[in-house]
Order: C-alpha cells, then sequence, then structure tokens
C-alpha cells in the first residue's frame, strides 16, 4: 500500500449522510475551489499542527439545494458548484 492524502466531504442530517459531488467535469484530483480562499494548500504538519480541520468545519454548510459552502460561498470544481445529493 501506499498513503493516501485525499479526502471525502460528506454531508449529514439527522437522518443520513451523502457524499458532497464535484459537476461531472471535474478531474480527478482536481482542489475544490472557494472564492476568496485561494493560495496553496497548507501541508500535512501545518494542517494538524495548527488544527486546520477543527477551525473550518464549522463553518462547512449545505443550503436548501444540498450546494456545499464554506462561510456561505460555495465550494466549486469544475464548471461548477460541489453538492450533496441524496
Amino acid at each position: 500500500g501506499f498513503p493516501s492524502h485525499g479526502m471525502v466531504l460528506c454531508a449529514s442530517n439527522d437522518d443520513s449522510v451523502v457524499f458532497v459531488n464535484p459537476p461531472a467535469d471535474a478531474a480527478i484530483g482536481e482542489r475544490v475551489a472557494c472564492a476568496g480562499f485561494e493560495g496553496e494548500p497548507a501541508t500535512e504538519n501545518a494542517v494538524q499542527k495548527k488544527k486546520v480541520l477543527d477551525k473550518v468545519f464549522p463553518d462547512l454548510k449545505t443550503d436548501s439545494n444540498g450546494v456545499a459552502s464554506y462561510k456561505g460561498i460555495p465550494l466549486t470544481a469544475g464548471s461548477g458548484s460541489c453538492v450533496a445529493e441524496g
């Protein structure tokens, strides 16, 4: 085997957990973007040491259409938004 640095983003409510899917034209391995939060990704060490995910997770939400967002700004890849369907 080999170490993986990929992540899966899911959305949940009281009844279920579903994958947040990128648009069909998003390339495999493409970074998910959020307008206004451009820049290089944090290193693995920085993510762990600064507890980045603990700070980010509370502001990840989906709207009534299932569009995933960070601080109200849609997460995008390819030509559109990432959506939790189901």
